[in-house]
């Protein structure tokens, strides 16, 4: 291994050597995190994507009562015939909702309806396609082939009572609405969602809707940070463009922090003469860190101001999403109060060669699909920080670790898939 005074590996990054790594940037942003301690009440309906501030158990068996998963006949095991058939008396019809209150004696059974309560003496369902029932007699024929128990839900078999059915920072599904409901909840204690405000920085910014002028660009960060944050379910401010104006990006700063939670810009953090982001973040607040061993977003300025933390994204559009992605999201999901906020990830064979510089990971755009029953990966094409069409394109990251330069094609590769992120 060199020293830092030899000289860097040919091919090698030389500004990644000096710049922090992923996973560090990550562990020391979600270390500054605060865990939440704001807390409201909310009705089930109005807690989707919520998340819980309090552990919950079910005050009740789920289901309530053993009851019959089909329509058919409910029997007891004991009737159900080694050989032959058997003739059993219908003793009743039992709908779902309305208890017979029946004992089913032995030679006897009960019509029975889906979620209907099994009576006392019988303890199996047997379909109603698999019976040969008489109406003039009021009687069933069962034959060979049946087993005890089945076709019931016992109660309980879902959820007992007393079961911790949920943890405190958890996420609320659709499924777990339905779960609570079930138990009978009706109102739950969920952390308050964090607030952040957005904005970008550069006089070539023009706003989606007025004509450009000669040398602007059209401002896609903001609203590609419109679409993260609204998936994320947090509140939040867009500010819009503030001009590349020190005493106009400090005002930004400052209304931030009072009244957001978090603060995120795009651009603005790089070494130019009209870049004031980072120049405001130094003197308003403090600096964790701006320099990152990855690419693309290699700017990327962390610290906080006030009680409010701050992220400076680059401008560069899927940069801008990238960094986006591997910070922000995490330690917005920590803020919200959720302590599993680590990318998820793949290993996948990549159908595609791939190339980069030694020194610094690189998130590519890929494509993962299936090819003759395997399911792989593929690069977008051009991976330009400014080429937003092939974030369009993608369905996830390919992970290229810092000291690779060259992935073979047919080679297994690190992949963080979108679902559930883009």
């Amino acid at each position: 291994m060199s020293d830092k005074n030899s000289p860097p590996l040919p091919g090698c990054d030389e500004l990644a050597l000096h710049s922090l790594q992923v996973e560090q940037a990550r562990n020391k942003i979600l270390e500054s995190i605060n865990p939440p301690g704001n807390v409201e009440h909310l009705a089930i309906r109005e807690a989707l994507n919520r998340v819980l501030a309090d552990s919950i158990k079910s005050i009740i068996d789920v289901p309530s009562h053993t009851n019959s998963a089909m329509d058919g006949y409910a029997v007891s095991g004991t009737d159900i015939p080694a050989t032959g058939t058997k003739k059993l008396a219908i003793a009743g019809t039992i709908m779902a909702g309305k208890p017979l209150g029946i004992h089913i004696a032995t030679g006897e059974c009960a019509r029975i309806m889906t979620g209907g309560k099994m009576p006392t003496g019988a303890d199996t369902v047997i379909m109603q396609e698999h019976v040969q029932r008489n109406d003039t007699e009021k009687t069933i024929s069962i034959s060979p082939g049946h087993h005890a128990k089945q076709n019931v839900r016992q109660a309980g078999e879902d959820l007992a009572r007393g079961d911790v059915v949920f943890q405190p920072g958890t996420r609320l599904t659709p499924a777990d609405l339905g779960m609570l409901a079930s138990m009978g909840v009706a109102e739950v204690s969920v952390f308050k969602r964090i607030k952040v405000i957005f904005f970008s920085t550069g006089d070539e910014l023009c706003n989606v809707g007025q004509s450009l002028k000669d040398g602007q660009i059209y401002d896609s960060n903001r609203y590609t940070l419109y679409g993260m944050l609204r998936r994320l379910d947090v509140d939040f401010i867009d500010m819009g463009v503030i001009p590349d104006q020190r005493e106009r990006v400090e005002e930004a700063f400052q209304r931030a922090t009072t009244e957001a939670d978090v603060l995120v810009t795009t651009g603005g953090v790089s070494v130019g003469e009209a870049d004031f982001v980072k120049e405001t973040l130094e003197k308003l607040g403090e600096v964790g860190f701006w320099k990152i061993a990855m690419k693309p977003g290699r700017p990327l300025a962390f610290g906080r101001v006030g009680h409010c933390q701050f992220f400076g994204l680059p401008g560069n559009p899927v940069s801008a999403m990238v960094t986006f992605y591997q910070f922000v999201q995490p330690a917005l999901l920590r803020m919200m109060g959720i302590d599993d906020v680590a990318p998820k990830y793949l290993y996948l064979r990549c159908e595609t060669t791939l190339k980069k510089r030694i020194g610094r990971l690189e998130f590519q755009r890929g494509i993962i699909s299936n090819t003759n029953g395997e399911t792989v990966v593929r690069s977008t094409g051009a991976q330009g920080s400014g080429i937003l069409s092939s974030m369009g394109k993608a369905n996830c990251f390919i992970e290229l670790p810092a000291e690779k330069e060259t992935i073979k094609a047919g080679e297994w590769v690190k992949v963080q898939p979108f679902a559930g992120m883009i």
